[in-house]
């Protein structure tokens, strides 16, 4: 038995079930750095709504929302691991396992910090349409990451996750990984961005994107967009130069992201509007949870997507 809040003990834990033969390059990883950044990339700094606190993609308006599909592989990953610790908030695993899952993967070691609690139901979940929709250009990039508090600069450097993983058709309509060694974080997105010849083509799914010569990697519309505009390619010919610049950037924005919505008083205590019957502050040591609507940990996994 290990004692609540050993976050070491759940950071080791999964690490093990990183490895996932038969799934795309064998690892759990990149698809757990995407759910870490979708259940965060819900915030809307002028409504201070969304956001990882609350861990609101266990319910079905967003869990379906199109920009998540295939999530559902990362939630089932780390379901053994909720099983073994049951006190961990799923706002603090799935953050948790981004980070963990990022520098396993060769990445910056992101500063983490646990708390987070789940809502009780699903009346605080955000509208669907927040999170970035691959086929546009540059401006749905900033009203999707100015919304959220981003600059540009983060903007580009958040767009270098895109080292890892790879698109699905039968998810997000485009297909192909970014790099070729996609559970390696590095600088190489940028690299190629710059160094390929794209060429345009329309996919399986219907849908343009671009290819390299060779017909092995691609690239998507919101990717090239940052070739396209003067502030944008200022930094991704900064860290297609400089990968100790961009795992230092890229450790500072995504470590902010997955703050985003997690309101703290001093000392690290996390305050929740809405989380119980009123507002509620948590410790960062532990707090019990109350369930007033549902017990979604005794429902299931089921309940919970």
């Amino acid at each position: 038995m290990t004692k609540e809040h050993d976050y070491d003990a759940v950071r080791a834990e999964i690490k093990k079930i990183l490895p996932q033969p038969g799934y795309d390059a064998g690892s759990s990883g990149p698809v757990l750095v995407r759910l870490a950044w979708h259940c965060s990339g819900t915030y809307d700094k002028t409504t201070n709504t969304g956001g990882s606190n609350g861990a609101t993609m266990r319910y079905a308006i967003e869990a379906n929302d199109p920009a998540n599909a295939g999530l559902e592989h990362a939630r089932e990953f780390l379901e053994p691991v909720k099983s073994k610790f049951p006190w961990i908030s799923y706002g603090d695993l799935w953050t948790l396992a981004g980070v963990v899952a990022l520098e396993e993967m060769g990445g910056p070691r992101v500063e983490w910090r646990g708390g987070r609690l789940d809502h009780t139901d699903d009346s605080n979940v955000p509208p669907n349409g927040r999170l970035p929709d691959a086929s546009q250009g540059c401006p749905h990039l900033r009203d999707v990451f100015y919304r959220m508090n981003f600059s540009d600069q983060e903007i580009v450097a958040l767009s270098g996750a895109h080292t890892l993983g790879q698109c699905h058709p039968d998810r997000s309509g485009f297909d192909g990984p970014w790099v070729r060694n996609p559970i390696r974080f590095s600088n190489t997105y940028f690299k190629l961005l710059l160094a390929e010849t794209w060429t345009p083509k329309i996919n399986v799914a219907g849908n343009l994107q671009f290819r390299d010569d060779d017909d092995e990697i691609m690239m998507l519309p919101t990717d090239m967009a940052l070739l396209d505009d003067p502030k944008f390619v200022k930094w991704v010919k900064i860290y297609a130069e400089d990968k100790e610049r961009f795992f230092k950037d890229f450790a500072g924005v995504f470590g902010k992201l997955i703050e985003l919505g997690v309101q703290r008083e001093e000392g690290g205590n996390v305050v929740k509007r809405g989380m119980d019957s009123g507002d509620k502050s948590v410790w960062v040591e532990g707090a019990e949870r109350k369930t007033e609507v549902r017990d979604l940990d005794k429902e299931g996994p089921k309940a919970k997507l």
